[in-house]
Order: C-alpha cells, then structure tokens, then sequence
C-alpha cells in the first residue's frame, strides 16, 4: 500500500459511495420479502372470506319482512291483525284511600270469527283514565305494554300474576269488606281478572265440596263462641280475623289450633 505525502493543511473531506450494485441487490431481497409477506395475507384474507361465504351458504334462510331506515328486520311471528272500528268493552272504577281522584279502566275486546262455531271474544286494548296527573307516565307507559301483549295473542293471562305481585314500598290499602290491596298495580290486575273472567278467558276459582262444607261448619262454630261484633265492621268475616296470605283476605281465624281461612280455605294443618 503507498502512502502519500499531504504539505497543505486539509480542510474538509468527502467519503466515497458504496458500490451501486451492492445496494441494489439488498433491496431487492427486502422488497421482495415484504412483497410475499404482503401477499400471503391478502391470500389468507380471501380464504378466510370464501370460507365465510360457504358457511353462510349452509345456514338456513328465514323469511324476514323488508327493512326500512327506521325498523330492523322482523321474523314474522303470526298473522298481523287490524284493528276493527268499533269494539266492545267493559269500564271499572278503581278508587283509593290513597288518591283524591278515581281512576276509570276501559278494557276492550275483539271477536273472533264472529257468526261461526268458533266465535271467541278476546282482550284487545286498555285505557286508564284518571285526573290524577302524577301517576300519569307510567299509566300511559303501563297501558301500551299491556295493549302490545293483548294484540299480540296466546296466553295472556300472565298478565294478573305479574300485576298483583307488584308491592308498593310505601305500603298497600285495605278494600272495603276486608281486601288487602298491596298497591295500585296490584288492584290494576285484580281488574283484569275480573274482566278476564267475564269473557270466559279464565275460569272463576271455586272451592271444592269438602272446602266449602268445612269452612261452613268453622264459621258456624267460631261466631257461635264470638257473638258480639263490631257494629262498624263492613266486613263479613269475623271480628279478630287475620289476614290470609293467599288471597289478601282478613279471614283467617284459628280452629282447633290451626290457621283457616274462611275465604279461600287455605289451612297451615292441610
């Protein structure tokens, strides 16, 4: 290797390039990594979505309504019913110890295949009506539910259940003759029993003969050793009777040593 001698003072320098072909060579091994790299996920992507497309094929179709901007796809259940332009119905009073104002419930029904053999009458809708302004969102909140499940058909007689097994955390209020009502709602599904029971839709609870005798003769027996009552009492129950949890009726009294309702029949003896 020579060497050369510099006399002048060296004042800047430049470094000479690498070898072109060199470089070119490596970036064209990296570009041709990233590019099958690139390329097999785009492959794994288009598999991925073909084998979607086949599942989706296997899947079975269901006969959906035509979707608009504002509603989503429905699964028709069962056959749309219109409503007639007249129907007929049935108005109860429900009034309170709780409220100054009466509230008027107006349950109407819709006849089904009317003039045949299989002429049935059914609930349709409910309005409550009441000057009472406080409960007035969550009557007309209650009353649209209700009316939705009354359209939409089947067992609707879940509806009392559900509605007397609502409690008010404030506490209930008795009915005149001995009713424990545990809140509004409560009395609200007592109503629609009743006119459930007047359009033959459910079946008036009756007690068995051997109920009926046995209350008889507890009755009988209980007020012959208690005959003094109390000249205020609208009940028709004796005085001192407790109340039933079973039917929310102060008429259980206790014979031989055993709770009986006078009312229901129910006994904690069986």
């Amino acid at each position: 290797m020579s060497s050369k001698k510099i006399d002048k003072k060296i004042v800047g320098y430049a470094v000479k390039q690498a070898d072109t072909k060199v470089d070119s060579k490596v970036d064209s091994k990296v570009d041709s990594k990233v590019d099958s790299k690139v390329d097999s996920k785009v492959d794994n992507k288009a598999e991925i979505k073909a084998d979607n497309k086949v599942d989706a094929s296997k899947k079975p179709e269901y006969r959906r309504e035509a979707s608009t901007g504002t509603r989503a796809e429905v699964i028709r259940m069962h056959e749309k019913l219109e409503r007639p332009e007249m129907l007929i119905g049935s108005t109860y009073k429900v009034k309170t110890p709780i409220s100054d104002h009466a509230m008027y419930v107006t349950i109407n029904d819709i006849i089904l295949n009317e003039g045949t053999e299989h002429e049935k009458r059914r609930p349709f809708e409910i309005f409550i009506n009441s000057k009472n302004l406080d409960h007035y969102q969550w009557i007309v909140a209650l009353t649209r539910i209700i009316s939705a499940v009354f359209r939409k058909g089947g067992d609707v007689t879940f509806l009392v259940d559900e509605l007397k097994a609502v409690f008010d955390p404030r506490g209930g209020y008795w009915k005149p003759g001995g009713k424990f009502m545990p809140s509004i709602i409560a009395e609200l599904g007592y109503i629609v029993e009743k006119h459930l029971i007047s359009i033959g839709l459910l079946a008036r609870p009756k007690l068995d003969e051997g109920q009926q005798k046995l209350i008889k003769e507890k009755r009988e027996e209980f007020e012959a050793s208690h005959r003094q009552q109390d000249a205020f009492s609208k009940s028709s129950y004796p005085e001192g009777a407790q109340l039933c949890t079973k039917c929310s009726t102060a008429a259980v009294i206790i014979m031989d040593g055993c709770m009986t309702c006078l009312s229901c029949g129910d006994s904690k003896c069986g």
